[in-house]
């Protein structure tokens, strides 16, 4: 297993699988805990170290499991809990660890605890959630805005009050001022450990607080916002210092059940956010923003990221995700920013994420090089999607089903149909195809992950920065006198690098030497050996 200073996830690459979208073995176009385990095997030959499962608990689905209605049930649609020890153990036997999402920052509608806390304002769960007043005019108790458009706050007749819910109206917010939410939500996290998880992906773990005073947001100076969120900074209902101290009662009951691991969701976050949650041993073991979920942020951009990190003992550790269930597919997202196809930008992405200090998540597909599948209005499932149309198309074309096989339903599932859609483009990268190439993107994943293990300075080195100038992005992660030099040509000219010894070549992808001057090509990489 790989690790550093014995902690298994400090460097460990993670796959996260969106079970929806994975495997669907009881043909009702959905994927489910079966189909996870079912396919375990395809995971471990990649080389990763552990999956992350999306949501697979009871759910309405509005938001399609991110809006829990008990975090101790498995939804029918995903199967049973059983089902889910079984796929722990068969995990287990494979040596690779499983985190589990957690939705804490806010439940379902549905959820018992709601249903109970709208009910008035005498009851046991009154408190639960957060209730406010309107204002004297009849309107919400702040100017706070919801992530998917529109206010925060709903209005609830039965209490004649307004509660907050910072993304959908059917997903209400939990009142972390509450000891008694706080005690549920830890005991919540002891079940899912004495079942034996290795750890929780915390989802916006910075949403969990909010100001107890209700004090408007401050505008955000966005010139050109896409939505109302973006119109003012998430000042009092994100990013609270008390939500730091609940953390630390989780890390300490982590402490008590094994080598375990917790990696917040920090949205939209930044480099600055995560060394917050994560510094010191008493916060969250590691945490991943948005600064690399967005758009293309360029070379100097993300030059500033990694130099921005301190590396000091007590100073944290960051994760990396490139994509994920949230997000356009980077090859997409990425490639068409900076002129890349897929076939080009897919490897050289996998080599930028392979080669960064931290923790990485893979999410299902990327091993493929997919694309973002498109999904047509009428197909549309996501919320988000539908509301925003066709300004935004949603979440869905990063959720499609995984191509295994290149078929109509791309051996996803035997319905007729799947959920979503299956995009021809990506079905002819299936799995199946794949493997049986001399040289495919997933054969390329391999070799990266495999090289990142292999190199103790890709593992576990420092970071520094070389050069991040126009579409050249280079630097060295450096251990104890190992040092492998890490370079990406981003744009869509060729350019070369001069050395006065020949380094070795470990991996590249369309760069080469020429005597002692490494070429690359347009959309290349290149790890060398210096020491």
């Amino acid at each position: 297993m790989t690790g550093i200073d014995g902690r298994w996830w400090r460097g460990a690459v993670m796959y996260q699988i969106y079970p929806r979208s994975f495997l669907d073995t009881n043909g009702d176009g959905i994927g489910d805990l079966k189909g996870v385990a079912a396919k375990l095997d395809h995971v471990k030959s990649l080389g990763v170290d552990g999956v992350w499962l999306s949501p697979f608990f009871k759910s309405p689905m509005r938001d399609f499991g991110y809006d829990v209605s008990d975090y101790r049930a498995v939804d029918p649609m995903f199967g049973t809990l059983d089902d889910f020890t079984a796929l722990l153990k068969a995990a287990h036997e494979r040596n690779l660890k499983v985190v589990i999402d957690q939705v804490w920052s806010h439940t379902s509608s549905d959820h018992a605890w709601f249903e109970e806390s709208r009910q008035d304002r005498a009851n046991d769960k009154a408190d639960w959630y957060v209730w406010a007043d309107p204002k004297p005019d009849g309107s919400p108790p702040n100017n706070w805005q919801a992530w998917f458009g529109g206010p925060a706050w709903t209005w609830e007749p039965r209490r004649r009050q307004y509660f907050l819910h910072n993304f959908l109206p059917t997903q209400p917010q939990l009142n972390y001022h509450s000891d008694a939410v706080r005690a549920a939500i830890i005991d919540v996290a002891r079940f899912w450990l004495q079942l034996g998880v290795d750890g929780f992906r915390l989802d916006v773990a910075n949403y969990y607080v909010h100001d107890a005073q209700l004090r408007d947001n401050p505008p955000s100076g966005d010139p050109a916002p896409a939505l109302p969120r973006n119109m003012q900074l998430h000042q009092f209902n994100a990013n609270q210092p008390e939500t730091l101290g609940f953390v630390a009662k989780l890390r300490e009951l982590l402490n008590g059940h094994g080598d375990n691991m917790t990696v917040g969701e920090l949205a939209p976050g930044s480099y600055g956010l995560m060394h917050d949650y994560t510094r010191g041993q008493g916060r969250l073991h590691t945490a991943y923003s948005f600064d690399f979920l967005g758009a293309w942020p360029g070379v100097e951009k993300i030059a500033i990221i990694l130099r921005q990190w301190r590396e000091g003992p007590d100073d944290g550790w960051p994760s990396w995700a490139f994509s994920n269930h949230d997000v356009t597919r980077v090859t997409t997202r990425w490639g068409e920013a900076i002129g890349a196809t897929a076939p080009r930008a897919a490897p050289l992405f996998m080599a930028l994420l392979m080669c960064l200090r931290g923790t990485i998540f893979l999410y299902q597909g990327e091993e493929l090089g997919l694309p973002e599948g498109e999904v047509p209005f009428d197909r549309l499932q996501d919320p988000w999607g539908i509301a925003g149309w066709p300004a935004t198309k949603g979440r869905d074309g990063c959720r499609t089903p995984m191509p295994w096989k290149d078929e109509v339903t791309a051996g996803f599932t035997r319905a007729k149909d799947a959920w979503l859609p299956v995009d021809a483009r990506q079905r002819v990268l299936a799995v199946e195809k794949q493997e049986k190439l001399a040289e495919s993107m997933l054969h390329t994943t391999r070799q990266l992950i495999a090289l990142r293990k292999a190199q103790g300075a890709l593992l576990s080195g420092a970071s520094e920065v070389i050069e991040a100038t126009g579409d050249l992005l280079v630097f060295d992660r450096v251990l104890e006198g190992e040092r492998a030099r890490c370079l990406f040509n981003l744009g869509p000219s060729a350019t070369s690098k001069s050395f006065d010894r020949r380094p070795d070549l470990l991996w590249s992808a369309d760069a080469l030497f020429v005597g002692k001057d490494l070429v690359l090509e347009p959309y290349s990489a290149a790890i060398l050996k210096l020491s």
